[in-house]
C-alpha cells in the first residue's frame, strides 16, 4: 500500500523562485512508494491549518517547502500525532534542515524522503507555543523583529540588521530558574536551542542534540565591538561554546523573569511577550523524516559562512592593529606626560 504524502509550499518564504518544485517532485519522488498532493499557503499560519486536515485525513508525511516558519507552522500540527514531518529547505536560514544535515538541493531533498527514515525527536515550548529549533530573547529576538519588519528576505537582510542594531542594543538583567537554582545575569542575549544553529551554519549551541530530551541554554555576556568579530567567528566555526563571553548549561525546563514585557522568537519568528517566561523539552514528542545518507556535503562551509569567515578576519586584524597602536599611543601619552612634568612643573 502506498504512503501518501502532501506537500505545503510556502510561495514567498526564502529567495528562490518555487515554479519547478511540483515538476522536481514528480520527476524525482518514487512513485512505486507515495502518492502525493501540493497546496500552496495563501497566508500566515495557513500551513498550521492544511497539516491538522491532513493528519486528519490520515496523510502519512506532510513536507513543509520554505524556510524554518514554513517547518514551524507545519510542524507545530504534526506533534503527538502519527503523522511526520518532511522538509524540503526552501528558506533563507534553514536552521533546522542544517541541523538535521538535510541536502539543500531539492533533487536530494526528495531522495532523502524516498528512504522515509522517521525518528521519534524532542521539540520545545515556549510560553505555549512550539519550536522545534531555537528560542530566546535579547538581541537575537529584537533583530528578528527587525528582520520581520524589513520587508526582504535573505543573509544578506539580516546581517545587515546585526550590524545596524548591534551598536546600539542594550543588554538586559535576567532571573533565570533552572530546578531549584536562581542566577542572575546581565545578558546580551539568552537562546534555548533544541537544534544546534539559527540558520546559514551560525551555531548557537554546537553540541545540541533533538534526542536527548534536554535544551541547550546559552547566555552571551556583554561584549565591546573589538570583541564582536571574535564571536562571530566562533559561532560560524563552531567554537562558541569555549568563547569567555559564553555560559552554557542543559535543562529540560527553565523560567526566565525580566523587568518588563519585550520581544522573544520562536525559529526566528518574533513576538510580544511578558515578562516572565516559561521554556521546556518535550521529549520524542515529533516524528520527523531524517537523512539516512548523513549528507557529508553539508558539514562544507557554505559561500555565506565562507565570506563571512574571511570577512571577520579582516576585521579582527584591523581590531589588532587598533588595540596595537591604542598601546602604543598610551606609552607615548605617558611618556610625553612626564617629560611635561620633569620641564614644567606645577602644570
Amino acid at each position: 500500500m502506498k504512503r501518501r504524502l502532501l506537500f505545503i509550499i510556502n510561495p514567498i518564504s526564502g529567495t528562490a523562485r518555487k515554479r519547478n518544485i511540483p515538476a522536481a517532485i514528480s520527476k524525482y519522488l518514487d512513485l512505486n512508494k507515495f502518492e502525493y498532493e501540493i497546496k500552496e499557503t495563501q497566508y500566515a499560519g495557513h500551513a498550521t491549518e492544511l497539516t491538522r486536515d491532513a493528519c486528519a485525513g490520515g496523510i502519512d508525511i506532510v513536507v513543509a517547502v520554505g524556510g524554518d516558519g514554513t517547518v514551524n507552522e507545519v510542524a507545530r500540527a504534526l506533534v503527538h500525532t502519527n503523522t511526520a514531518l518532511g522538509i524540503i529547505p526552501y528558506g533563507s536560514g534553514n536552521g533546522l534542515a542544517r541541523h538535521l544535515l538535510l541536502p539543500l538541493n531539492i533533487k536530494k531533498s526528495i531522495e532523502v524522503l524516498n528512504e522515509a527514515q522517521i525518528h521519534d525527536l524532542d521539540y520545545g515550548i515556549i510560553n505555549n507555543i512550539p519550536f522545534f529549533c531555537t528560542c530566546g530573547m535579547g538581541f537575537d529576538a529584537f533583530v528578528s523583529m527587525k528582520f520581520a519588519e524589513a520587508g526582504k528576505r535573505g543573509a544578506i537582510t539580516y546581517v545587515q540588521k546585526v550590524l545596524e542594531e548591534g551598536v546600539k542594543y542594550k543588554p538586559e538583567t535576567y532571573e533565570i530558574e533552572a530546578g531549584a537554582d536562581t542566577t542572575s545575569y546581565k545578558a546580551f542575549l539568552i537562546s534555548c536551542a533544541n537544534a544546534s544553529q539559527y540558520g546559514n551554519n551560525a551555531y548557537i549551541a554546537p553540541q545540541a542534540s533533538m534526542s536527548d530530551g534536554l535544551m541547550d541554554v546559552i547566555i552571551m555576556e556583554p561584549f565591546d565591538v573589538l570583541e564582536a568579530p571574535q564571536i562571530a567567528i566562533d559561532m560560524f566555526s563552531k567554537t562558541l561554546n569555549k568563547s569567555s563571553k559564553i555560559k552554557t548549561f542543559r535543562t529540560k525546563k527553565l523560567r526566565i523573569h525580566r523587568s518588563q514585557p519585550g520581544v522573544i522568537h520562536y525559529d526566528g519568528d518574533p513576538v510580544m511577550s511578558g515578562a516572565d517566561i516559561d521554556i521546556e523539552i518535550v521529549e520524542k514528542g515529533i516524528k520527523i523524516v531524517v537523512n539516512p545518507f548523513g549528507n557529508k556535503d553539508q558539514r562544507k562551509p557554505n559561500v555565506i559562512q565562507t565570506a563571512a569567515a574571511e570577512l571577520f578576519n579582516e576585521i579582527n586584524e584591523v581590531r589588532d592593529d587598533i588595540a596595537r597602536h591604542t598601546r602604543r599611543g598610551m606609552a607615548l601619552t605617558k611618556l610625553i606626560q612626564k617629560k611635561i612634568e620633569k620641564n614644567l612643573p606645577g602644570i
